[in-house]
């Protein structure tokens, strides 16, 4: 699976980068058709709900799964866009299969 990284108003470091990639790999445990995955990762100004924001768009035969989170922090926020996307993959599974 290609994983790209854009961090947008902000430099990545590696550190960050590698977590990002460890926990966008392991979707391709649930679903084996992914050609790439897009990461993007950005500042917001609403620093009360957190101002980093986490968007993961998975390209996969048929369908694009997309899920965009905000947390306080960038590891906290790709966590739940993890989450999201895990849940809408094996919805599609199920879909796929007629469930």
């Amino acid at each position: 699976m290609n994983i790209t990284i854009h961090s947008v108003h902000f430099k990545a470091d590696k550190k960050l980068e590698d977590f990002v990639i460890d926990k966008v790999a392991k979707l391709e445990n649930y679903f084996e058709g992914v050609i790439s995955t897009e990461v993007t990762l950005r500042l917001d100004k609403n620093i009360e709900t957190g101002n980093k924001v986490a968007e993961i768009r998975l390209n996969i035969p048929g369908n694009d799964v997309f899920a965009k989170k905000q947390a306080i922090t960038f590891e906290q926020a790709t966590d739940t866009a993890v989450e999201a996307v895990r849940k809408q993959i094996t919805k599609h599974k199920e879909k796929l299969r007629g469930i």
